[in-house]
């Protein structure tokens, strides 16, 4: 399942550096009232949406991990590993939802802001890094938690997930007076 094109790290960089000035821009933009509001299709406010969205960043660390690991081997080991994760999809509905609840507790907009940075700046140097035969190491994923899982993911995809998370999520904001932000 390698994929013989090189992945375009220029587009990955750009997504990155996009989302980053974006995400900015949305905390430096919203009020108190706009983060307090209700989103449009989940259960938390702008602020939590905020961190969630932050948080498709960061769990990217760990993910990296995983393929790394069960990248080299045998196909069928991660296929076990997600069957079990796919089982495990109501427990990790309920901490996924709770987790950006407390969170923006601790963190704060500066705070969130400063993660993104260093989580950011974190996978780039990573992606830097990365030989084009280990981009193409790659793992059977959870579908059931998120609709960008595929069943079979690379490195290269892993690299590219949290834009596409962070995107998504940003059509759901409500920060412009209630409507949906675009």
């Amino acid at each position: 399942m390698a994929n013989p094109t090189p992945m375009d790290r220029q587009a990955v960089y750009d997504d990155y550096a996009r989302a980053r000035q974006t995400f900015h821009r949305l905390l430096d933009t919203a009020s108190p009232d706009d983060l307090a509001r209700p989103s449009s299709g989940t259960k938390w406010t702008n602020e939590q949406l905020l961190w969630h969205m932050l948080f498709g960043y960061m769990v990217v660390r760990a993910l990296l991990v995983l393929v790394r690991v069960f990248g080299r081997l045998p196909r069928r080991v991660s296929m076990v590993f997600t069957r079990v994760l796919n089982a495990a999809t109501v427990p990790f509905d309920l901490i996924n939802y709770a987790g950006p609840c407390g969170a923006v507790k601790v963190y704060g907009l500066r705070r969130m802001g400063a993660a993104f940075d260093r989580v950011t700046d974190s996978l780039l140097h990573h992606l830097a890094a990365e030989s084009e035969a280990d981009l193409t190491h790659g793992m059977h994923y959870p579908v059931r938690w998120d609709p960008f899982f595929k069943d079979y993911m690379t490195l290269a995809d892993i690299y590219r997930y949290p834009t596409q998370h962070f995107d998504f999520h940003h059509r759901q904001l409500t920060l412009d007076g209630g409507r949906a932000v675009s």
